[in-house]
């Protein structure tokens, strides 16, 4: 049995046949955890002389790696969708992304600097007029996301979603319904192909901003919209596979499983509560047309995101294919049941109270992408179009969230009052050091702008740390933690308060240039957890920086506190 949290924290045991022993820190998602073959559902289709159809044939020469078991968790959510009210900002002086480029699609590549190139372009849509998104008629049946782990245990269900996928995979190559094209949109869109329509010179990313959640809610309902189409089925819904959720009381080899599962909810609570408080820090940073494409980081729904790509990904493949790598994740069907967790839980970021709520930003709502649906027709789908999974026929099966009361706790020091910043220990970096290459622990004192900060003042904004400067290889997996005010020696993990976050680093190209080198950040709501460890009234606090795994070099380039409303 694994977690979420030892998804970013400890390596699967080597005992286990299912998966590969590796070296990174990623290990398993948490659960009682239901076996669902991920064979079943990676069917393929035999033409008449016996051949694969073409994509399992680059399947089989991109990603030659045993297939794995899949786990699928067991399901837990709310339901619920805020209403948003659009933005009266003029749009004389709107930057709305206006999709890719029709006339403009790059070989991809799934390494900067790597001679190896990928032909992720759809069929041509040089010339070819879009259609605008139509919402489904209400008198459609709606369309059920369940649990995997039950959804798997529904016979007739099963036998509907491998009919579905073969039939997918059966498609001629070049249909843009077929598996071959629909698993090639998302390396279009993250891994350099596409540019943006109204700049031509810049890339177009749809990760690491506020367009991560809606692009692939898209992407979800067309794709979702297909399988059902061939096989006749309008209720046709995906299942979702629900990493944050668990009943069971197994024991690892390592420590209890009680302690691996608080540290999951612990992590979660983290990323959708405490840490999540502005749609600005769930959401990720926002991103206009002309922009330059963002680099990474992102908002705290995509850093947990990131965790499952990760641990299912490939770790014997060159670019950790398939879900180790933007490029290769579409081709993996688990790709598309994870997002819809990440979608659920978008919901259910939505029902926490609070400042959760969708952007009403007039560039972000007309923000548009390009999609073919069932009908093999190119749609043109806006980012306000998809905020209320209701009008998409959408529902989500209701599930408990234990994770909700997971708030972490303070060390017995911090708990106690009894440790001073001097007292924490490790050696102090001065802040005149950075930027530096975090190849060690490494500790520094950040000063505080403002101390003791009323209620009304943490209504009206949140005290984030940032990690600014954080320069690396996009090829490379990258981790590390921020502990504060704790021992450098033996730092803290999610279920104490003094855990702060995490940077985790997914291989991608983030622009059409190949660059390979690129400078992002991380962001992290302190404010829950400096009233917990008793450090709401300190001038600074002590930051500690713990590298967990690093395929190559990264530079911090400094730390400091600013005020999020």
């Amino acid at each position: 049995m694994a977690s979420l949290t030892s998804l970013i924290s400890s390596p699967p045991s080597s005992t286990n046949n299912i998966f590969p022993k590796r070296t990174s820190q990623l290990s398993a998602p948490i659960g009682r955890l239901q076996t669902l073959r991920k064979s079943q559902l990676a069917v393929t289709c035999k033409s008449s002389n016996g051949r694969s159809d073409p994509f399992d044939e680059v399947l089989a020469a991109a990603a030659a790696a045993s297939r794995r078991d899949v786990l699928l968790g067991l399901g837990a959510g709310l339901y619920g969708a805020g209403a948003f009210v659009t933005d009266p900002f003029s749009a004389a002086f709107a930057r709305p992304i206006d999709g890719p480029s029709q006339d403009v699609c790059k070989l991809a590549t799934p390494s900067p600097g790597n001679p190896l190139q990928i032909e992720c372009c759809p069929p041509a849509m040089a010339g070819r007029e879009s259609k605008p998104f139509q919402f489904p008629s209400p008198s459609e049946p709606k369309r059920i996301r369940r649990p995997a782990h039950l959804a798997s245990q529904d016979k007739e269900y099963v036998e509907k979603y491998k009919l579905a996928m073969k039939r997918m995979k059966c498609l001629p190559p070049e249909d843009p319904r077929s598996f071959f094209q629909q698993a090639k949109v998302h390396c279009a869109y993250c891994n350099g192909s596409y540019v943006q329509s109204s700049h031509t010179n810049l890339g177009l990313q749809i990760h690491f901003s506020w367009l991560f959640l809606p692009f692939h809610r898209m992407y979800l309902h067309f794709y979702e919209r297909i399988l059902g189409s061939l096989i006749q089925d309008p209720t046709f819904a995906l299942p979702f596979w629900n990493w944050d959720h668990e009943d069971g009381d197994r024991v690892t080899e390592d420590k209890p499983f009680e302690r691996i599962r608080d540290d999951n909810y612990a992590r979660v609570y983290e990323l959708m509560v405490s840490g999540a408080q502005r749609r600005l820090e769930f959401f990720g940073p926002k991103y206009r047309a002309g922009d330059p494409p963002p680099a990474g980081g992102g908002g705290t729904s995509e850093r947990l995101h990131n965790m499952a790509h990760l641990w299912t990904g490939g770790h014997n493949q060159q670019f950790g294919e398939d879900m180790g790598n933007f490029y290769s994740a579409g081709r993996d069907p688990i790709f598309y049941v994870h997002h819809c967790n990440v979608d659920r839980l978008w919901n259910v970021w939505k029902t926490i109270g609070g400042f959760r709520f969708d952007f009403d930003d007039y560039d972000y709502l007309n923000t548009s992408f390009l999609f073919y649906d069932e009908n093999s027709d190119l749609i043109k789908i806006k980012v306000k179009d998809v905020l209320d999974p209701q009008a998409l026929g959408l529902e989500y099966e209701d599930r408990p969230i234990p994770w909700r009361n997971s708030r972490p706790v303070p060390t017995a020091a911090n708990a106690a009052r009894t440790a001073t910043a001097a007292a924490f220990g490790g050696p102090i970096t001065s802040p005149s050091a950075f930027p530096l290459v975090l190849e060690k622990v490494t500790t520094v004192m950040v000063p505080r702008p403002k101390k003791g900060r009323t209620a009304k003042e943490k209504s009206a904004a949140s005290e984030i740390l940032v990690v600014e400067g954080i320069e690396l290889e996009g090829d490379k997996v990258v981790q590390f933690e921020v502990v504060i005010n704790d021992d450098p020696d033996n730092p803290s993990g999610p279920s104490n308060s003094e855990f702060a976050g995490s940077f985790l680093n997914i291989p991608h190209v983030h622009g059409n240039n190949g660059h390979n080198k690129f400078v992002t950040g991380l962001r992290m709501d302190i404010t829950e957890l400096l009233e917990d460890i008793g450090a709401e009234n300190d001038d600074q606090i002590q930051v500690t920086l713990v590298p967990k795994k690093s395929d190559g070099p990264v530079t911090i380039g400094g730390l400091k506190i600013e005020y999020s409303s």
